[in-house]
C-alpha cells in the first residue's frame, strides 16, 4: 500500500479522528463547568487536569457509537498518529509548571497545547480543517486567554470544537463522495 493510500485508509476508517474531537467537546464542557464554580483556582486546575484524563475513554466509547475503527491495526500510519498524540503529553509539562505559577492561565495553556498538537493530523488525514484549527485554536486561545477568565475560554472552546466537528463531517462526506466516484 502506498503512503497516500494508507492516509486515505486512516482518514476513512478513523473518520479523521472525529471521535477524539467529539470527546474534546465533552471535556471542554466539563472544564467550563469546573471553572464556573466558586472553587479556589488551584482546585479548579486540579479538576481540569483530572477532566483531561477522560479523553481516551470517551473517544473509545464515541468510536463505537459512530463506527470508527479505533485501533486500525492494519495500517502502519496508526502508530504515527499515536506518536502525534504523545508529543502533547510532553507539552503538558509546561501546563504542570503553569498550574502553581500562573494558575489563572492554565486553561489557556492547555487550549494552546491542544490546538497546536493538531497540526500533523492535517497531513495524516489530508485535512484542511485540521491545518486551519491547528493555527486558529492556539492563536484564539492566546488572545481570549490573555484578556478573559478561563470559563470564557472554555465556553469558546466548546463552540470551536463543535464547529471543528461539523467541518470534519463535511470533509468526510466530501471524501466519501470522491471515493465513490473512483
Amino acid at each position: 500500500m502506498q503512503i497516500d493510500e494508507m492516509r486515505q485508509d486512516s482518514s476513512r476508517k478513523q473518520k479523521k479522528g472525529l471521535h477524539f474531537i467529539l470527546a474534546s467537546v465533552i471535556i471542554w464542557a466539563i472544564v467550563f463547568g469546573i471553572h464556573s464554580t466558586s472553587l479556589h483556582i488551584l482546585s479548579k486546575n486540579l479538576w481540569t487536569f483530572c477532566a483531561t484524563t477522560l479523553l481516551v475513554p470517551l473517544a473509545f466509547f464515541i468510536s463505537k457509537w459512530i463506527r470508527v475503527d479505533f485501533q486500525n491495526k492494519d495500517n502502519p500510519l496508526t502508530a504515527l498518529g499515536l506518536l502525534f498524540s504523545f508529543n502533547q503529553i510532553l507539552y503538558l509539562l509546561i501546563a504542570m509548571w503553569i498550574y502553581p505559577t500562573v494558575p489563572d492561565k492554565l486553561v489557556m495553556v492547555i487550549a494552546i497545547i491542544f490546538g497546536a498538537h493538531l497540526l500533523p493530523y492535517g497531513w495524516l488525514y489530508q485535512s484542511k480543517t485540521y491545518y486551519a484549527f491547528s493555527v486558529l485554536i492556539p492563536v484564539g486561545a492566546l488572545l481570549i486567554g490573555l484578556f478573559q477568565p478561563p470559563q470564557v475560554l472554555a465556553l469558546t472552546m466548546i463552540f470551536v470544537e463543535i464547529a471543528f466537528c461539523l467541518l470534519l463531517v463535511m470533509e468526510l462526506k466530501s471524501q466519501s463522495k470522491l471515493l465513490s466516484y473512483q
